[in-house]
């Protein structure tokens, strides 16, 4: 079979879209609506650069390349592994997964336990249930998108739908953007968008995307890269669609909430004037749906890698295994202490996983050489482990470490975008003019 049906296509889109969407998509939205006011659809176009388009083009182009581990394999083969590992670790048991059994549980259920009960214990019930569900969707990757796109992405789609419409019969009131997006909404909104760090969650969730297009037949790489190529268009548009939706409830209760500096307090009290308490309710199903799909995409895609990179070692279902039982325990009695460590590494990839996807994209216009790859993986990520050393463990470098701190945009955890752009430029020119033979390497055959 070459092609996909359109129900299969569908559901694998709908799925795609399930997977980018977690607990920090719910949240960051109405903050933005909420801050930015009359400023709202301005500042959430930008919101949209680096939340929706970003993503789209990772899942694209690690449809192309076959692999993380192909994109990154351009740098070096060490360089693939380590950053591909760092990845699959950090934003997977080291963060991601962990934090979509707790985050939902924190914020639409933990508020509302009865004293009288441990707030420990129904952490772990509540946990418990998350990750044994998790679990069971996990261990039959071809029942994926049948159980993720056609069923449980659609329902949380539903409810979303459902809680906008009926915000938006409530009164509004729209106030004036506060903060840094009352003098640049623009700027603001591509932080916000910037911090979400999908484009990350996408080099793995490309990987899921290609792995069930061919589990439906599709074997030819051509047809499997145009079908990821489609299923993340038609994801990022579902995804900027409840991006909207979400920033219009907090946009038209900005006036009533003014002052608020949570996403997740916003979203409760239109729900909960909305819905009534019945609304807590239909809430705390919303962030548990959302983060469950996150979830399943995570540990589905690193228990693929990992099976693959010790070459099958250890099954499939046994990584499924570990990478689940070990975030049920982290979710319950070590979070904090991993996300110490998980964020800064998160901090220091983002930015190379952000160069390595607007390469990847535009390899076959600009046909880029090994030096150009070598040179703007070094840059993107030696200055920002520069600043991450410094501002979270306090380690500085005469010199170097107040050089980084001064660098345009620094301010704005964007230090590293210039110095890298000016980087990639030069070494780009020396293989164009100076080393005409890079012109011919390999790299061609990357693209093919």
């Amino acid at each position: 079979m070459n092609k996909l049906s359109r129900s299969q296509f569908l559901q694998t889109s709908i799925m795609l879209f399930g997977l980018f969407f977690g607990a920090g998509n719910l949240i960051f939205p109405p903050l933005l609506g909420n801050q930015a006011g009359s400023r709202t659809w301005i500042a959430l176009v930008s919101f949209a650069v680096t939340a929706v388009i970003f993503p789209v083009l990772g899942t694209i182009v690690v449809g192309k390349t076959e692999g993380l581990s192909q994109l990154a394999n351009r740098v070096g083969p060490k360089f693939s592994i380590i950053f591909t590992t760092a990845i699959y670790l950090s934003i997977g048991p080291g963060l991601g997964i962990p934090r979509a059994g707790s985050v939902p549980f924190e914020m639409a259920v933990a508020p509302y336990i009865p004293e009288a009960m441990s707030l420990g214990l129904a952490r772990l019930i509540y946990t418990l249930a998350f990750f044994a569900l998790a679990l069971w969707l996990c261990l039959k990757p071809n029942q994926l998108v049948k159980r993720v796109g056609k069923y449980l992405t659609p329902l949380l789609l539903l409810m979303i739908l459902l809680m906008f419409a009926r915000v938006m019969f409530m009164p509004k009131g729209v106030a004036e953007p506060v903060d840094a997006y009352a003098t640049s909404p623009v700027v603001q909104g591509f932080l916000e968008g910037y911090n979400t760090m999908d484009a990350v969650a996408a080099l793995n969730f490309g990987f899921v995307i290609s792995m069930a297009i061919r589990r439906f037949g599709v074997q030819d790489k051509k047809e499997v890269a145009k079908y990821t190529m489609k299923s993340g268009l038609l994801a990022g548009l579902v995804l900027f669609l409840v991006y909207a939706m979400l920033a219009a409830i907090g946009m038209v209760s900005s006036q009533k909430l003014a002052g608020a500096d949570n996403g997740a307090f916003i979203l409760t009290q239109a729900v909960q004037a909305a819905l009534g308490n019945f609304g807590l309710v239909f809430l705390a199903g919303i962030f548990t749906l959302a983060c469950l799909t996150t979830c399943v995409g995570l540990i589905t895609s690193g228990a693929e890698y990992f099976n693959q990179l010790f070459k099958e070692k250890l099954s499939y279902r046994a990584w499924v295994f570990i990478w689940t039982g070990f975030s049920f325990l982290v979710a319950n009695f070590g979070l904090n202490n991993l996300l110490a460590f998980s964020v800064p590494v998160l901090t220091v990839i983002y930015p190379v996983a952000l160069v390595l996807i607007l390469m990847g994209i535009s390899q076959e216009v600009v046909q880029y050489g090994p030096l150009s790859y070598l040179v703007a993986a070094t840059v993107s990520v030696a200055l920002p482990l520069v600043d991450m050393l410094q501002t979270t463990f306090k380690v500085s470098f005469p010199g170097l470490t107040s050089l980084v701190a001064n660098l345009p945009l620094a301010s704005q955890g964007l230090g590293w975008l210039v110095p890298t752009l000016v980087a990639l430029l030069i070494s780009l020119a020396c293989e164009k003019v100076l080393l005409p033979r890079y012109a011919s390497s390999p790299v061609n055959e990357w693209t093919r």
